[in-house]
């Protein structure tokens, strides 16, 4: 496995002042999750990196922190920090990396499943609906597969999949088969282009429906539930008995995945022999009227912890 290129070892970046970000539920995730400040953990969704800063201040000399992210961007926003280790690389290969590392177990794991801000506000990655740029969605820029790619090419059946499973909309057949057929008429090109035309199909609150479409596609440009799925598997694998797992997600579709694999040790909720976690709490963790109040984009957010057995 050719590795080296995607890993830095407590490089001093410069922050970026464009990638800005308010960590969701940033005290409490970091509380759960730092049980030997003398560990070594992984933050497997470094984003801004705020999570991250967190959890090495609370980490002794002797602590470790892994990062994981795929999008080159974020590595201007590395901190200067010799006990960290960022590799530039998707979560689901947690394992192999941390084989190249020689980890024997990590005392914990975090991901913060949802955006940035700044992947939100900087129109150019295309990720908002408000924004006019190309239709683009990609977590990593040097993947092909772009939003465009989704919206353009992809067969009707596949369209009503995507936009029933993950974006959860009821009308999901009504609005493959238009997209279809619009497309045919002109080109969608930006995030205008389509939220223009989903905007025709919403119900309830106009804004959340198109959320809701523009989640679907992005989980499918970046293939999110699969990258999921197996960064559930390997946490069982990475995590030292006793270990921590601190997922925050923000949709039901996330939610109920981590929620029957922290109960379960399977996607489906289907009891396996014997399941690897335990789950620490009765019931998620939501943020407080502070921080709705501070920051808006928390709403959606559930924290959810398992212990390794």
């Amino acid at each position: 496995m050719q590795v080296s290129r995607r890993i830095y070892l407590g490089i001093k970046m410069l922050e970026s002042p464009d990638y800005r970000h308010r960590p969701v539920l940033l005290e409490q995730a970091v509380r759960y999750l730092v049980v030997d400040p003398q560990g070594t953990y992984a933050d497997v969704t470094f984003g801004g990196g705020g999570h991250s800063r967190r959890i090495l201040e609370a980490l002794d000399e002797g602590g470790i922190l892994y990062a994981f992210d795929r999008d080159r961007d974020v590595l201007n926003n590395l901190p200067g920090d010799p006990r960290l280790r960022f590799v530039l690389s998707d979560f689901r290969y947690l394992t192999k990396y941390l084989r190249y590392f020689k980890v024997d177990g990590l005392h914990g794991i975090l991901a913060d499943l949802g955006l940035s801000s700044f992947h939100l506000d900087v129109p150019g990655r295309g990720f908002s609906f408000q924004a006019g740029r190309d239709l683009d969605m990609r977590m990593n820029q040097r993947q092909k597969l772009k939003a465009r790619n989704v919206v353009m090419e992809y067969p009707e059946e596949a369209l009503a999949r995507i936009f029933s499973e993950y974006g959860e909309l009821t009308n999901a057949r009504v609005m493959a088969a238009s997209l279809v057929k619009e497309r045919k008429q002109r080109a969608f090109n930006t995030c205008a282009d389509l939220a223009q035309w989903a905007g025709a199909f919403a119900y309830g609150k106009h804004q959340q429906f198109l959320a809701r479409v523009f989640q679907a596609i992005r989980i499918e440009v970046n293939d999110e539930i699969s990258s999921l799925s197996a960064l559930m598997l390997q946490s069982a694998e990475s995590l030292r008995p006793g270990g921590r797992l601190v997922v925050i997600s923000y949709h039901s579709l996330e939610d109920r995945l981590v929620k029957h694999w922290m109960r379960s040790g399977a996607p489906d909720g289907e009891p396996s022999m014997t399941p690897p976690f335990e789950p620490l709490l009765s019931k998620a963790i939501v943020p407080d009227d502070e921080e709705l109040k501070l920051n808006p984009r928390s709403r959606s957010a559930k924290m959810r912890v398992a212990v390794r057995k």
